[in-house]
C-alpha cells in the first residue's frame, strides 16, 4: 500500500507540473531547431559500430566507439558536411565509452574484459592515437567514463552484469582514476540503501546486486550521480572519498493518471495511448546534471530494463544445444493471475488488444498474494525525468513522448530499431529513451534526448526546471526504406538507426560557431551532425 500511494503521489505531482507547463509555454522563450549537415557511416549493421562518442575541439575530431571492429574511429569534422575518417585506434578489447580531456590531448577508452564478469580496462591515447601507456585494470563491464571538469579524475562507471548462468556474479562500482595517480574504488557495501531499491538478484548481496549504468559530474569536480538502472535507484558519490553516501529509489509513476498515459498492445493495429492500472518503474539510462539559478538538478532518461539471463547446455543424448533460463523476471499481463479484487475487470484487462501483451516485472517490488498480483510494475517510465540532486521528483514529461512520435510519424508509430514495424515496440518499453544531454543556448538551457527503438532527438527548453517546453523533434531515419538489403548489408538509405550515444558542442567549440548536437547510432553503424538553429530570445 505504502508503494502505491508513493506512486499516486508522483502521479499527481506529474499532473500539476504538466498544467504549469500550458502556462510556461505562452511566455517568450528561444525557439530551438535541429537542422542534419553530415553523416559519418562505418557500413557497420546491427553490430555497434557507433555506439558512444566524444569531441576534441581544438582539433575539431569526434572520437567514436567502434565495438564491431574494436576501434575507437577519429573523425573530422572540420568540413561539416562532410564528416571524414583520419584513422581507427586499435584496442585491445570492445570498446564501451570514450571520454575526451578536457583540457588536454588526451583519450581515454574502456574495454570490456572476456568474459565481460572480469575486470575491464581503460587505455590512455593522444589525440593521434598513439598508446600513452599500459591499460589500468578497474572493475567488471566500465560501461561509461567521464572525466570531473577539472580534468584531475576519470570515473569508470563498472556494471558488473552476472554471467548468462548467473553463477558469477562481479559487484558493480565506480572506479575512480586520479591523473598522475593511482586508482580507488567506489564500491556500495556499507552504503545506506532505501527499502525501495530494487534488490532481487538471485543470491546476490545489494553491492552485487547494484548496477551502475552512468554517471554525471557537478561542476565543481566534487560529487557526482550515478544511476542504477535496474534497481531503479540513483546513487550520490563523494568523488574525493571515493565514498557514497546513499542509494535511494526513484519509486514509480502512475501510468493511471491523466497525462502519464502508455501504448501497452502491439497487437491492436493503433495509437492508442490511454491510462492504465500500471505502476512505471523509471529505471534511467543516461543522466545528465544542470543548475538554474543556483538550484542544481538532474535530468534523466527512463529507457527501462529487465533482467533476463540465459544460456545453452548440450544434451548428452542428442548433442543438440538446449537454451536454458538461469533466470527472467519479465512477463507479460496476460500470463499473471490478477487478484480480483484489485483488478475486477481483470480478464478485460488481459486481453491482447489491451493490457495483456505489456510486459512487466514479477520481481520486487511486484508481490503475488494468494489470488495473484495485486500491482503491475512496467519497465521504464517511456519518459525523460527532472529530480533534484537529492533524488526528489520536480517533473516528469508523462506520456509526451509517445504523443510526439504519433502526431510525427503515425503510420510507424513505436517502431523498433532494426526494422519498420508499426506499433512494434508498444507492448515492451515504446521509444525507451537512451541518452540526455544538456547545452547552454543563449541564455536558454536545453536538454536533448535521444530515443533508441524509434530514433531521432527531441529537443525541450528545462529553463524553468517544474515546467520544461517541448522544442523540435528531428529523426533522420528514412521509414520509406527497409533497414537491411540482405542479411548484415546494410540499406545507406534508411540513415540513422538507434540513437545510442549523444554530445553537446558549444557554439564557441564549434567548427562554425554554432552549437551542434551529435549522434551515435548503434544498429546503423552512424553518426550524424545537428546544427542549433535558434530563433527568438530567451525567457
Amino acid at each position: 500500500m505504502r508503494k502505491l500511494i508513493f506512486c499516486l503521489v508522483v502521479g499527481c505531482l506529474v499532473a500539476a507540473g504538466l498544467l504549469a507547463a500550458q502556462a510556461f509555454a505562452d511566455k517568450p522563450a528561444l525557439d530551438i531547431r535541429l537542422a542534419r549537415v553530415g553523416t559519418y557511416s562505418t557500413g557497420v549493421f546491427d553490430d555497434k559500430g557507433a555506439q558512444i562518442l566524444d569531441y576534441h575541439a581544438p582539433s575539431t575530431r569526434l572520437f567514436i566507439t567502434n565495438c564491431s571492429d574494436k576501434t575507437i574511429d577519429v573523425v573530422d569534422i572540420l568540413a561539416i558536411g562532410r564528416p571524414k575518417l583520419l584513422f581507427q585506434i586499435e584496442l585491445s578489447g570492445k570498446p564501451l565509452s570514450v571520454a575526451v580531456h578536457p583540457s588536454l590531448d588526451l583519450v581515454a577508452v574502456s574495454c570490456k574484459a572476456k568474459p565481460a564478469t572480469d575486470p575491464g580496462t581503460v587505455e590512455f591515447f593522444s589525440i593521434d592515437g598513439e598508446s600513452l601507456g599500459d591499460a589500468i585494470e578497474v572493475g567488471s563491464l566500465p560501461d561509461m567514463i567521464i572525466w570531473t571538469p577539472n580534468g584531475e579524475k576519470l570515473l569508470v562507471v563498472n556494471e558488473g552484469e552476472p554471467s548468462d548462468d548467473y553463477t558469477i556474479d562481479p559487484e558493480g562500482s565506480v572506479s575512480i582514476i586520479t591523473l598522475g595517480g593511482g586508482v580507488e574504488t567506489a564500491g556500495f557495501t556499507g552504503v545506506p540503501i532505501d527499502a525501495d531499491v530494487r534488490i532481487f538478484g538471485p543470491n546476490a548481496t545489494a553491492a552485487q546486486d547494484l548496477e551502475p549504468e552512468y554517471i554525471a559530474v557537478s561542476d565543481d569536480s566534487s560529487t557526482a550521480w550515478v544511476t542504477l538502472q535496474e534497481n531503479n535507484a540513483i546513487a550520490k558519490l563523494d568523488i574525493d572519498n571515493a565514498q557514497f553516501e546513499w542509494v535511494r529509489g526513484l519509486g514509480c509513476k502512475d501510468h493511471g493518471a491523466e497525462g502519464n498515459g502508455l501504448d501497452a498492445s502491439n497487437k491492436d493495429k493503433a495509437i492508442n495511448i490511454q491510462t492504465w492500472p500500471v505502476l512505471g518503474m523509471y529505471q534511467p539510462d543516461a543522466i545528465a546534471t544542470f543548475t538554474i539559478n543556483g538550484g542544481r538538478y538532474l535530468i534523466t532518461a527512463n529507457e527501462g530494463d529487465a533482467r533476463e539471463y540465459v544460456y545453452e547446455i548440450i544434451d548428452p543424448e542428442t548433442g543438440e544445444e538446449i537454451e536454458v533460463v538461469a533466470f527472467c523476471e519479465e512477463a507479460r499481463v496476460a500470463d499473471l493471475t490478477l487478484d480480483p479484487v484489485a483488478f475486477p475487470d481483470w480478464e478485460e484487462l488481459q486481453d491482447k488488444k489491451k493490457l495483456g501483451r505489456l510486459k512487466v516485472t514479477t520481481s520486487f517490488p511486484a508481490e503475488e498474494g494468494p489470488d495473484g498480483y495485486a500491482e503491475l510494475y512496467s519497465f521504464g517510465a517511456r519518459s525523460f525525468t527532472i529530480w533534484t540532486d537529492e533524488g526528489e521528483l520536480v517533473f516528469d514529461s508523462g506520456d509526451q513522448l509517445e504523443q510526439i512520435i504519433a502526431e510525427a510519424y503515425p503510420d510507424f508509430f513505436n517502431t523498433t530499431d532494426d526494422k519498420n514495424k508499426f506499433d512494434d515496440r508498444s507492448d515492451d518499453k515504446g521509444p525507451e529513451p537512451e541518452h540526455v544531454i544538456v547545452g547552454k543556448i543563449a541564455e536558454s538551457t536545453i536538454a536533448f534526448i535521444g530515443l533508441e527503438r524509434m530514433g531521432g532527438i527531441v529537443a525541450y527548453d528545462v529553463s524553468d526546471p517544474a515546467n520544461p517546453r517541448f522544442l523540435d523533434y528531428v529523426n533522420n531515419r528514412n521509414l520509406k526504406e527497409d533497414p537491411e538489403i540482405e542479411d548484415g548489408v546494410t540499406n545507406r538509405k534508411v540513415r540513422d538507426l538507434g540513437t545510442e550515444g549523444l554530445i553537446f558542442i558549444p557554439a564557441d567549440k564549434s567548427p562554425m560557431d554554432q552549437a551542434l548536437v551529435v549522434a551515435s547510432n548503434e544498429v546503423s553503424g552512424t553518426t550524424t551532425i545537428y546544427i542549433v538553429v535558434t530563433r527568438g530570445v530567451g525567457p
